[in-house]
């Protein structure tokens, strides 16, 4: 996924899938939404059959979330790096009730990723952004279902979430 610059050097422009509180049902839209990413990151609330839905995209990441206490198989929170960008990615739940600002405070990444509340939001605060794509799965709390993709372009991260029809 490279495009050439104007002296023909390859810029690299990464893709990364973002879901969350799929509780069991995948949407067949989201399989257009996260089409081409390379890497999807689940923040819980899996549910079954989900993980093995989506890994027909591509890998997938995923935490457990509160629904989730039966499931050894998903990681209590994912952190890693990509072309310089830091990424967290828990449920949320562990701090409570999350916001935006509990999360930041809490995890020193770039983009912090997070479940539980079902709403979507995208909040940057100078170069960090805290993201909840929220919840792919059934409508519930009177919000549309969503889920959402993570660029990253020249190490600059960017995050754009799509609802989907509910």
């Amino acid at each position: 996924m490279g495009r050439h610059g104007a002296r023909g050097v390859t810029v690299s422009t990464r893709r990364i899938g973002l879901i969350s509180d799929t509780h069991g049902l995948l949407r067949p839209e989201v399989f257009g939404v996260l089409e081409g990413v390379e890497l999807i990151l689940h923040a819980g609330d899996v549910g079954d059959g989900v993980l093995a839905e989506l890994s027909a995209i591509a890998p997938v990441r995923a935490v457990a979330g509160n629904t989730d206490w039966a499931d050894e198989s998903l990681e209590k929170e994912v952190e890693l790096e990509i072309d310089g960008v830091s990424i967290h990615v828990s449920h949320g739940h562990e701090l409570g009730m999350p916001t935006p600002a509990k999360l930041l405070e809490a995890y020193p990444h770039q983009v912090v990723m997070f479940g539980h509340t079902h709403r979507q939001v995208v909040v940057r605060e100078g170069n960090r952004i805290a993201v909840n794509p929220g919840a792919a799965g059934a409508r519930r709390f009177n919000l549309l279902p969503s889920c959402g993709v993570l660029t990253i372009a020249k190490g600059i991260p960017s995050v754009a979430l799509t609802d989907l029809p509910g």
